[in-house]
């Protein structure tokens, strides 16, 4: 909406920086990071008032639940602050119509729902198992088949939806994996990066900051993937419009840093699956839209990490009876070896910057 104020820069020269991507990304970040700080308390004091709180695992895993018996109580579903924040600033400053934003919205709107109903089910119930597995297993592949009509349908990812863009590769991978494959692979994209950060939300700040480091990351991908000489520099596929999308990640990063303000430890509010199906649906959809799906393996390498230490722990567990961890995810193994909560937050943040500098790195070394 603001965009347009660089109509005005032949009275006020000023404006005319309305027309630039970069300055747009900071602004967005910065108003996200404000509504975010500003409206922190007022969205708190309602969850509290609703009585929409966290519920441990006492049944599931005591000794867990010894660890975190102080955490429950906690205002949860503050994910609704991070998705209205990054919403508002992101009509602000992004170009209306950008279909990119749009549909990166939608789905983190379409994602946030499910992880709503997952709240609310916990909340109904007075305990920490909300929806089934397979329920929201199936409402992310229906938006994922909702997602994949949509690329088909635009004439910017209309020919590239079907190829595979590799890290280090100058040339797709592969040209043309065929409608159906390229569905699975939107699918295990979207579902995938959903559920990791999903899993990845066990302690206070450690997700949310997480995700900050990969929105950072893919500000800069996605301004390179919409620039049409520097996507030809790069030698990474060019996306008419996908750089709008580095002001959403800057919106995306804003939000991050201003809901941690209050999810740092002691947290005094938890985003629930409202946030974290919500952040881990945009990431991914910005991933997509820009071919840089594979990366998102490294940029958000903690997620991967957190998902595929649940996969582990699970498959040893039915095949021999044992397990490989401690507890999963492995941030709670972490916990069960005597680390703080600090520490194991801040060492996986730290890991979690540094691929996200990798991830950037990788657009000279093709």
């Amino acid at each position: 909406m603001l965009y347009y104020l660089h109509l005005l820069g032949e009275w006020f020269s000023p404006l005319r920086v309305m027309r630039y991507v970069t300055v747009r990304a900071v602004a967005g970040a910065g108003t996200a990071f404000l509504l975010s700080l500003v409206f922190g308390p007022w969205v708190i004091a309602r969850l509290r008032s609703l009585q929409i709180r966290q519920y441990e695992r006492r049944e599931e895993a005591p000794p867990l639940y010894v660890l975190h018996a102080k955490k429950e109580g906690t205002p949860t579903m503050g994910g609704v602050l991070i998705i209205g924040s990054v919403c508002v600033s992101a009509m602000l400053w992004a170009v209306p119509g950008n279909p990119f934003v749009g549909l990166v919205i939608a789905t983190m709107c379409a994602m946030g729902l499910v992880g709503f109903l997952d709240d609310n089910t916990k909340r109904l119930r007075k305990r920490s198992k909300g929806l089934t597995a397979r329920t929201k297993l199936a409402l992310q592949i229906t938006w994922s088949a909702a997602i994949m009509a949509a690329l088909l349908y635009l004439p910017d990812t209309r020919e590239r939806v079907c190829s595979l863009m590799v890290p280090f590769l100058k040339e797709p991978a592969v040209r043309d994996m065929g409608i159906p494959v390229a569905f699975l692979f939107v699918a295990l994209v979207l579902v995938g990066c959903t559920n990791a950060v999903n899993l990845t939300d066990g302690l206070d700040g450690l997700a949310i900051g997480c995700t900050g480091s990969v929105a950072f990351s893919y500000l800069f991908l996605s301004y390179a993937a919409g620039h049409y000489v520097f996507a030809e520099y790069l030698r990474i596929p060019f996306v008419r419009g996908s750089g709008e999308l580095a002001v959403f990640c800057g919106c995306l990063l804003g939000a991050c840093l201003g809901f941690l303000w209050y999810n740092c430890h002691p947290a005094q509010v938890f985003m629930g699956d409202t946030g974290s199906l919500a952040l881990g649906g945009a990431l991914a959809m910005v991933a997509i839209l820009i071919k840089q799906e594979v990366l998102l393996m490294l940029v958000g390498g903690v997620f991967v990490v957190e998902a595929v230490s649940v996969i582990l722990q699970v498959a040893y567990f039915k095949w021999r009876g044992k397990r490989i961890f401690a507890m999963a995810p492995i941030h709670h193994h972490f916990q069960m070896k005597q680390w703080k909560e600090t520490q194991v937050t801040t060492r996986f943040w730290i890991v979690s910057i540094i691929l996200a500098l990798l991830g950037v790195l990788t657009l000279k070394i093709r």
